[in-house]
C-alpha cells in the first residue's frame, strides 16, 4: 500500500477522510511513527535533514478522524482525542508519574521521562532524559544521550507542512530553562546554558576568534553557548535584544561526561 499517495490525495480532498481505507491507512502510518519506523523528518546520509511532509500531514489528519474520550490513569483523567502511550517496560522506557507521552511519540529504549510532556510526532532516540517540566513538542527530533534539563521547552511544528522540526543532535545538553523553537537546530555535543532561547531567526555569535561570527537559528557541534544581547536601533532609540553567544568548545576527542563537566566548569555555564 503506497501509503503516501493515499495522505496526498486526502490531503487535496478531505471527503476522502470518511473512508475507512483511508482512516486506516492514517491509523497504520501513526503506528509506524509511533514505532519509530516512520518519521517526520531524517537525516540524510550527508548529514542534512530532510522533512516527511506527508508524514506530517497523516498525523494533521489523525485527529479529525478520532473522537473525544476519557482515560483514567491510576488518580488522574483525561478527556481528549489521543491514545497515550503504553508498554514502557516492553520498551525500556523509565517513565516517573506524572509523565505523559501522546500515543505517536517515539520513545527508544534507555529513555528517561521525568515529570514531562512528549507530543505526537516526536522522535526521542536512545538514552535521553526528559528532565522535570520539560517539554518536546510535535515532530521534534532528539538524538542519542540528549539531557534536556528541568523547564525545557522544545517547540513542536504540524503546520506549515513543510517547516522543519527542530532538530537536537546526539550528545547535546540543554540547560535548565532554555527554550528551542521554530525549527531551530543544534548540532552534536552542544551545550546551551541556562535560559538561552534559540529560535529558527536568533542570531547565535561566535566570540571565540579575533571577529564574530554569526550563525541563525543553529548551534554548531560542540559549542558551549550562554544568552547574550545585542543593541538594536528602534524609533524610540536604541535598546538591548537577546542573542546568543558561543564562549567556547567541548572537547569531541575526550570521553563526553568529562568533556561536558569540564565545558560547564571551565566556562562557569550555569545549567
Amino acid at each position: 500500500m503506497n501509503y503516501q499517495s493515499i495522505i496526498e490525495e486526502c490531503w487535496t480532498n478531505r471527503d476522502l477522510l470518511s473512508a475507512a481505507s483511508t482512516q486506516k491507512a492514517i491509523a497504520n502510518i501513526i503506528e509506524e511513527v509511533d514505532k519509530g519506523r516512520l518519521r517526520a523528518a531524517e537525516r540524510r546520509s550527508d548529514g542534512t535533514w530532510r522533512v516527511n511532509e506527508w508524514v506530517k500531514k497523516a498525523i494533521i489528519l489523525y485527529f479529525p478522524i478520532r473522537q473525544m474520550s476519557v482515560s483514567e490513569v491510576g488518580i488522574f483523567e483525561y478527556h481528549d482525542k489521543m491514545q497515550l502511550k503504553t508498554g514502557y517496560d516492553r520498551l525500556g522506557v523509565r517513565v516517573v508519574p506524572p509523565a505523559v507521552a501522546r500515543y505517536g511519540a517515539y520513545l527508544a529504549k534507555g529513555v528517561i521521562l521525568m515529570p514531562s510532556y512528549v507530543n505526537i510526532g516526536a522522535y526521542v532516540d536512545e538514552g535521553t532524559m526528559i528532565d522535570t517540566w520539560a517539554t518536546v513538542g510535535s515532530c521534534a527530533q532528539i538524538g542519542k544521550n540528549v539531557h534536556l534539563s528541568g523547564g525545557v521547552g522544545v517547540g513542536g511544528v504540524l503546520e506549515p507542512v513543510q517547516a522543519s522540526p527542530v532538530i537536537i543532535e546526539d550528545g547535546a545538553f540543554i540547560g535548565s530553562r532554555c527554550i528551542v523553537v521554530e525549527g531551530a537546530h543544534i548540532a552534536t555535543r552542544a551545550v546551551l546554558g541556562a535560559g538561552v532561547t534559540i529560535t529558527g531567526s536568533s542570531k547565535i555569535i561566535d566570540v571565540t576568534g579575533d571577529e564574530p561570527v554569526e550563525y541563525k537559528g543553529f548551534v554548531p557541534a560542540d559549542s558551549v553557548v550562554i544568552p547574550g544581547t545585542l543593541p538594536k536601533q528602534f524609533q524610540a532609540g536604541t535598546y538591548q535584544v537577546p542573542c546568543a553567544l558561543i564562549i567556547g568548545k567541548r572537547k569531541p576527542s575526550t570521553d563526553l561526561k568529562t568533556s561536558l563537566n569540564d565545558a560547564l566548569r571551565d566556562n562557569q555555564i550555569a545549567v
